[in-house]
């Protein structure tokens, strides 16, 4: 890390720019999870003369002023929205999922509010219009690219509705972005995304560091009602699972989220298997299961559960970072003692969330529990 972790609080323009150099020091980070009430209406300030967004769609959307109200159908938006406005005092309606994890994960802990928060919208996204007509809000965040089912029934309703996309680590670029000129914080998101950046980097430079000549074969699992899916290349998955030095085995599938069964889990036998933060499913139940007894990821004791923080690790989110950083220390087990995993969890809740993460709090983010019988996942204790 950068010596600036270690310096005492600087300007707040000063820690911004810090931050998208991997510099905010912990002791002044506080300033960019929470800020003052008098700095959060002096930002708002930037749209208080009415402003722009183009949406994913191509589509402008124009507001007279600040935004004050943000109701969100899509499942991931609310945290990084928190993370972009050190707050989730704007964010009136969510996904039931979102919901879910915020009672599930350390984001209701972060957010209180946040587990009582509305929802506007289920897993097929299609909008209570009666509930957002409650709620009021000045904008509604809704996918751009599920069809007009999901989008018609709100501008119908006179709200305006911002459509994003999904699935890179462009587009979610994109939605900090986005994000950012709506809440008046256009210079903190563009410290986030140079942030990302440079993480990126250090990661693929660590990758690049380990004495191995083919990449770690990965099977990203994620349980459906007959079985499993995984993700194809297209996915966010198959972003950090190169970038962390792997190679996703379903990369290759003809559709998004490919069926699994065991037999071709078998077919592909891969060294690792990692188990999505949406579902309930588990390690030990995984090596339990007699049918893949003879997988390699079995036999090796290589199968994890992802972690959830603010918000599930699988898909993009502002702690995507934290799973790059996570996923290459599970693909090469040496590491997982000797870059400190934990001290950047510590490091990055302060700067996202204004948060001090207690022992207890990081062995939750981080599954301890569950991915005790796993191997190597001691290293992730100290």
């Amino acid at each position: 890390m950068s010596p600036a972790f270690l310096t005492a609080p600087t300007p707040r323009r000063t820690v911004l720019r810090g931050f998208g150099a991997g510099a905010a020091a912990l002791a002044g980070a506080g300033v960019l999870g929470a800020c003052s009430s008098r700095e959060t209406q002096e930002e708002a300030k930037a749209g208080g003369a009415g402003f722009t967004v183009t949406d994913q769609r191509g589509k402008k959307i124009r507001f007279d002023g600040p935004v004050e109200r943000i109701a969100t159908a899509i499942i991931p938006s609310p945290s990084m929205i928190a993370a972009v406005d050190g707050s989730h005092a704007r964010i009136v309606g969510i996904n039931e999922s979102t919901l879910q994890a915020n009672r599930e994960g350390i984001f209701g802990t972060l957010f209180p509010e946040s587990k009582k928060t509305a929802t506007v919208a289920g897993a097929d996204f299609l909008p209570n219009v009666e509930t957002v007509v409650d709620l009021d809000p000045d904008v509604v965040i809704q996918w751009g690219d599920l069809g007009e089912e999901v989008i018609a029934p709100l501008e119908n309703a006179g709200f305006k509705v911002i459509g994003l996309t999904y699935g890179t680590q462009e587009e979610m670029e994109t939605w900090i972005g986005v994000f950012g000129t709506l809440l008046g914080k256009e210079e903190r998101g563009r410290g986030l995304v140079d942030w990302m950046h440079e993480e990126a980097a250090a990661v693929r430079g660590l990758v690049a560091s380990q004495d191995r000549e083919d990449p770690v074969p990965v099977l990203y699992l994620r349980t459906a009602a007959d079985g499993w899916t995984s993700a194809d290349k297209t996915q966010y998955v198959n972003h950090w699972t190169e970038l962390a030095g792997g190679v996703n085995v379903a990369r290759d599938e003809a559709t998004a989220t490919p069926q699994v069964s065991v037999e071709q889990m078998l077919a592909w036998d891969p060294g690792v298997v990692l188990l999505s933060g949406f579902d309930p499913a588990t390690p030990a139940a995984f090596y339990a299961d007699k049918r893949l007894a003879g997988l390699r990821a079995v036999r090796e004791r290589r199968v994890y559960k992802i972690p959830l923080g603010g918000y599930r690790w699988d898909p993009p989110c502002c702690e995507s970072p934290l799973m790059w950083w996570w996923t290459a220390q599970i693909l090469h087990p040496a590491l997982a003692s000797r870059v400190g995993l934990r001290a950047k969890l510590a490091e990055t809740f302060q700067n996202l969330y204004g948060h001090r993460l207690t022992r207890a709090e990081t062995d939750g983010i981080l599954h301890l529990d569950l991915n005790a019988g796993s191997s190597g996942y001691d290293g992730f204790r100290a």
